[in-house]
């Protein structure tokens, strides 16, 4: 989760907590990381001590705090995890090419043919549909396979020990303690990700005790269970409480007439569909808009981008991500579950010239040439940073690590 609308951040939502492009939105292809090793650190465990004391003044009973503590251990990883503030600028082209990718589109169809019933049995009770849950589940853990193994206990104690947000954590490592005294799950189960997103919809501590609900009536809300029945109907519930309506869309791609005043637009400018319809605003077949009330423009991916109406349920969605490229790629794909088709208006270049599939050709072609970028997901991070710095001093020019539309050119000639 956490993705800005033009820069990939680590954030804080009312719901959930993730790593940039990982932990949370799983954007990228799945990487098997090197487990975190607990190290000593004796003012830490000085500061579990404290902490102890607090956390049995707020009612939880040394039985379940003292274990769970006792367990705890310093992860320096996760601090190292929540300095590194990782910024791959991305187009809205980027993102929707990952988050809708046909992988994630493939994957999301056999969910929903293998889960049916129960997503279907969701939508009756909570009034959220089947692939509109799904899609988050996409997005947040990749249907389930990519949860987080890191113990949520240590790794909520090393960050609130670290005190840049100190007191933020401490509520959530006070709020797990009340999950292992509710009896949801144990210490050893209680796992996510770095930052204390849990399960198949990366919950963080404090939202799970307020939405999570028993849908299988097993007297537990496992979201951590390798049956994702809880943890869909918690996100079910949550969209719910935030004023999710069935049977209304989120948004609606749209086009702008000539001379259309973009200062209209934004989520901030809501008018009813008929204003935006007298204004020339139509849909990609030239329709007037159906009115599902309230109404707003927005233009994502520039002036000349695609641009769309929103609707009360963006505004749902907004309250799981308040990024607006999230909440696109969560209505998009939900859309093209249902058989939607792609996106019809014109993505636009990046700061260099650029589209997705120019970059993922740089990459393959880079590749060729011997110089790995490990994969070619049209990401200009690290590796074909290092990468393209390599080409570049080989070839006695300008050391970048850049990207450009001549290098592509010359990367065409050379392989």
């Amino acid at each position: 989760m956490y993705l800005s609308r033009r820069t990939c951040i680590l954030g804080l939502s009312a719901l959930s907590l993730s790593a940039c492009m990982g932990g949370g939105v799983q954007m990228s292809a799945p990487t098997r990381q090197a487990p975190m090793r607990p190290q000593a650190n004796p003012a830490f465990d000085t500061w579990k001590q404290q902490f102890q004391g607090r956390a049995t003044a707020a009612g939880i009973p040394a039985s379940v705090v003292t274990p769970a503590m006792s367990g705890a251990g310093f992860l320096p990883d996760v601090i190292a995890r929540d300095r590194r503030q990782t910024e791959f600028t991305r187009t809205l082209e980027d993102y929707l090419g990952i988050a809708v990718s046909p992988e994630r589109l493939s994957g999301g169809r056999a969910a929903l043919s293998r889960h049916g019933s129960t997503l279907r049995a969701i939508e009756s009770r909570y009034g959220v549909e089947a692939e509109v849950i799904t899609a988050i589940w996409g997005l947040e853990s990749r249907y389930g396979t990519e949860r987080g193994d890191i113990p949520a206990i240590s790794a909520l104690a090393t960050l609130a020990f670290d005190g840049r947000r100190g007191a933020f954590f401490e509520s959530q490592l006070i709020a797990a303690l009340r999950i292992l005294q509710r009896g949801d799950t144990s210490a050893a189960n209680l796992r996510g990700s770095w930052a204390g997103a849990m399960g198949h919809t990366q919950f963080i501590p404090t939202t799970y005790q307020e939405y999570a609900v028993d849908f299988t009536g097993n007297g537990r809300r496992d979201i951590w269970a390798e049956d994702p029945s809880d943890a869909l109907a918690s996100a079910a519930n949550y969209l719910s409480r935030m004023g999710w309506r069935r049977g209304q869309p989120w948004g609606v791609e749209v086009r702008l007439p000539d001379g259309f005043d973009r200062g209209a637009a934004g989520r901030g400018s809501s008018r009813p569909v008929s204003a935006w319809t007298s204004a020339g605003v139509r849909d990609m077949d030239g329709r007037p808009v159906q009115d599902h009330g309230a109404s707003s423009i927005i233009i994502p991916d520039g002036p000349n981008g695609p641009a769309f109406m929103t609707f009360r349920n963006f505004t749902a969605l907004t309250r799981y991500n308040n990024s607006e490229f999230y909440v696109i790629g969560i209505g998009h794909l939900s859309d093209r579950l249902r058989g939607g088709g792609p996106i019809r208006g014109n993505f636009q270049p990046d700061r260099f010239g650029l589209r997705l599939g120019d970059r993922q050709e740089i990459q393959r072609r880079l590749t060729q040439a011997g110089f790995d970028t490990q994969g070619a997901d049209g990401v200009i991070g690290p590796n074909s940073e290092s990468a393209i710095r390599a080409w570049q001093q080989a070839r006695g020019q300008s050391v970048t690590g850049q990207p450009s539309r001549g290098m592509l050119e010359q990367l065409r000639n050379e392989t």
